[in-house]
């Protein structure tokens, strides 16, 4: 079997060969050129110590060498060349100890966590698959090297990883290795949250995000989401319905683009009816769930160390993606002036895969409003329209030249002409605003 392997990977390899060790190109980079994906980043491990590479190669920082890895820079690219090594007890379920560096190849993959991942390629000897790696990405499954339950004591965070794999490859987690992620899935707990998010984040951005299912079936969103298990089982009866919450923002999920702001929206935009269902002749209700889920998503994504830009969009999508109002030039005006014109698109489209993960009849009674909701905005923007008080054609330097007083006034003054704006565009020149002042 042959692999294509860039030219400055094979100069890696080649240079520790020239001085009497060996090195091969493994893990992921291996994995995703065996299923013609192209590979993000090309890892080297040799049976060269550490300090060995240091000196081959001109160029090198430390990234873990306490773990035998050195970055090797070449051809503006960044390397990774890490020595074959035995990893120590997992003393804390997440980081060896220790390591052991070794001279055999076979124990280096053999620690490594699923079969797909635990292969290495020479461009002269070929492709290494101790573990069934090739037969497993033909049958599409995860699969523990080794004993799973150990290799999961051992670090907690693959069970994160093989549901992220699971999504993003389009595999199934093989029975075994599924069975113990379910027995140790309480260990999660032991991994910062920052690392389960940057998981959470790879598995809800993929091809196919409702895998998410997976994660809580065997336990683990218990871990670090278990508002979304109350989610799973949170009925919603009522003839707008046909799922759960839970199931019903899988189905969104899949139905929106993958970008990590609009899928992390997505997924927590029906958050607040776990707080705000209510029952009441038979039939479900979530009065105000939409501004609670804002609410909580806000709280929920500080829980997961998030950026506050992707907290402030996410807190604006939840909080409109139930926006219900007459459908007029002038309300959707206003609407876009409160979710800001780079987030539109977005909401439209989370308001249309919302819709789709209703019952026929949510489609059918509200599908006409949703549809004249996207030809009214499609209208105001391309006709340009004003639509909040940075865009008047006029400002609080002009009325302050006009004699309006410094302060409050000035505010109340602009809002006022936001409002006949929004009414009618025609109206957004400084003459005429200036007119509606009253100043002249």
């Amino acid at each position: 079997m042959q692999i294509n392997i860039p030219s400055d990977v094979k100069r890696i390899i080649d240079r520790i060969e020239d001085a009497g060790y060996e090195a091969y190109a493994v893990g992921g980079c291996i994995r995703d050129a065996l299923l013609k994906k192209e590979p993000h980043d090309w890892d080297i491990t040799t049976s060269a110590d550490p300090m060995t590479v240091k000196r081959l190669f001109s160029k090198t920082f430390d990234t873990g060498i306490q773990h035998g890895t050195v970055t090797v820079l070449l051809g503006g690219e960044n390397y990774e060349v890490t020595t074959y090594r035995v990893d120590g007890d997992y003393a804390d379920g997440r980081h060896p100890e220790s390591v052991t560096f070794t001279r055999n190849l076979a124990d280096d993959l053999k620690r490594r966590d699923f079969t797909i991942n635990a292969m290495a390629y020479n461009p002269e000897k070929g492709l290494v698959d101790l573990f069934g790696g090739q037969d497993d990405l033909k049958k599409g499954i995860i699969r523990c090297v080794g004993d799973p339950v150990e290799r999961f004591t051992e670090d907690a965070l693959r069970m994160m990883r093989a549901v992220r794999f699971s999504a993003q490859l389009g595999f199934d987690i093989e029975p075994a290795t599924a069975a113990a992620i379910k027995k140790l899935s309480g260990r999660l707990a032991l991994v910062s949250q920052e690392r389960i998010t940057e998981e959470l984040l790879r598995l809800i951005t993929s091809p196919d995000p409702e895998k998410l299912r997976i994660a809580y079936d065997l336990g683990l969103t218990a871990i670090f989401f278990p508002e979304f298990d109350e989610m799973m089982k949170c009925s919603q009866n009522t003839v707008f319905h046909s799922y759960t919450v839970g199931e019903h923002t899988l189905k969104v999920m899949e139905n929106v683009s993958p970008e990590r702001y609009i899928r992390l929206a997505a997924l927590l935009h029906d958050l607040g009816k776990i707080y705000t269902k209510t029952v009441k002749n038979g039939t479900d209700h979530f009065y105000g769930h939409a501004a609670v889920s804002a609410e909580k998503a806000d709280a929920m994504l500080k829980r997961w160390k998030m950026d506050n830009e992707t907290i402030r969009r996410v807190r604006i999508l939840a909080k409109y993606h139930d926006a219900r109002f007459e459908i007029t030039e002038e309300n959707v005006r206003k609407l876009i002036g409160k979710v800001g014109r780079d987030l539109m698109p977005a909401l439209l489209q989370l308001m249309d895969a919302d819709l789709n993960g209703k019952s026929d009849h949510a489609r059918y009674v509200t599908g006409e409003a949703l549809s004249r909701l996207h030809s009214v905005y499609e209208e105001v923007i391309e006709r340009g329209d004003a639509v909040c008080i940075s865009e008047l054609d006029i400002t609080g330097d002009d009325l302050i030249a006009a004699g309006i007083p410094k302060g409050k006034q000035i505010g109340e003054c602009l809002e006022s002409l936001l409002a006949i704006v929004l009414k009618d565009p025609a109206l957004n020149k400084k003459e005429i605003l200036l007119k509606k002042t009253g100043c002249k």
